[in-house]
């Protein structure tokens, strides 16, 4: 496919390579179930924002996944979250204008790994954000150098790498790259 990531430099997360997914309904449909539903166990989620890092853990696979005016549905059982990451209207009743529609779904939506100093990659995720450039979502995939207990490993595990891998070849067409396996341990902040 010949996908070239954008290299950006924000505040608080460094720089980032940012490899832009579609963000077609049906495409982020796809993706969304096929992380939670197939990876639930090996991920941390939540919004990561200034001031705020939402890590959360599932404990069960989801009991559903669902897709009704726009949004994604993923319930947890004795929790649940929605996404807006199609065309909503709302109800006949209660309408959704056209421009709060447009905010609420989603308008950007990345794979992007976090780069040290030295070039290597630190750390790897996906990201969501709605119509007026607001993140709705972060997945943090597994880390080569970190535990699922977000412990620093003694060695980098590469596959740790296998869903960030998964996730460049199903949605951008690209074959895992050497780069992803050249830094030496994890290096917060």
């Amino acid at each position: 496919m010949g996908i070239s990531p954008k290299t950006v430099v924000e505040p608080g997360m460094g720089t980032l390579e940012v490899f832009a997914l579609d963000t077609s309904e049906q495409t982020l449909y796809r993706l969304l179930r096929d992380v939670f539903e197939n990876y639930w166990q090996v991920i941390q989620f939540g919004p990561l924002i200034q001031g705020a890092a939402w890590e959360i853990r599932a404990a069960n696979a989801p009991e559903k996944v669902t897709l009704y005016d726009g949004y994604i549905t993923v319930d947890f059982g004795t929790w649940h979250f929605h996404l807006c990451i199609g065309a909503t209207t709302g109800s006949r009743s209660h309408p959704t204008a056209p421009e709060l529609a447009a905010h609420r779904r989603t308008a950007r939506a990345e794979l992007y790994r976090q780069l040290q100093t030295d070039g290597t990659p630190n750390s790897w995720g996906l990201r969501l954000y709605n119509g007026h450039d607001e993140q709705q979502l972060t997945v943090f995939l597994p880390n080569p150098f970190l535990s699922d207990e977000l412990m620093p490993l003694p060695a980098p595990d590469w596959s740790r790498l296998a869903l960030w891998d998964t996730l460049r070849k199903h949605y951008l067409g690209l074959d895992p790259d050497p780069r992803d396996r050249t830094g030496t341990r994890f290096v917060h902040g």
